[in-house]
């Protein structure tokens, strides 16, 4: 299996600094800073790039479940909305809430929902950040 990379540097302080992001893919390279991480400045930040991994790490490993189990879907939408909490020790990402959509003809509620569930606890997103509580809101679209 390949492994992956991306790169980051920063130059600066914390508050007065900033820094690029660079996908090893060249697929994407962007600005952060203290602003777009904590405030609503205008970059990515760590947690949205964490997020974009886990929706789509989520969403592919539960299409996998559903076509191994007979359901190939026509489309699955995830968004993941990972939280970054000020603690008195420090910063924590304490949760991240995953919700998806998807088009799966012939397949009953709760095969839906057990393949949702599955996919949330195997993806390997998933359980690399399985020290935060990891939520699922599943909706079954007509299909």
């Amino acid at each position: 299996m390949p492994t992956r990379n991306a790169e980051a540097v920063w130059e600066g302080d914390l508050k007065g600094g900033r820094g690029t992001v660079k996908l090893g893919s060249g697929a994407y390279q962007g600005a952060y800073s203290f602003a777009s991480r904590f405030e609503s400045g205008t970059g990515t930040n760590p947690e949205e790039l964490i997020a974009a991994a886990h929706a789509g790490c989520f969403s592919m490993a539960f299409a996998h479940g559903l076509s191994q189990a007979g359901f190939p879907p026509k489309r699955v939408q995830t968004t993941a909305k990972v939280h970054l909490e000020k603690r008195p020790d420090g910063f924590a990402i304490p949760r991240i809430d995953l919700e998806t959509e998807a088009q799966v003809p012939n397949i009953d509620p709760r095969a839906f929902e057990q393949q949702a569930e599955s996919a949330k606890k195997n993806c390997p997103v998933s359980k690399l950040l399985a020290a935060a509580e990891i939520t699922l809101q599943a909706k079954l679209l007509p299909g």
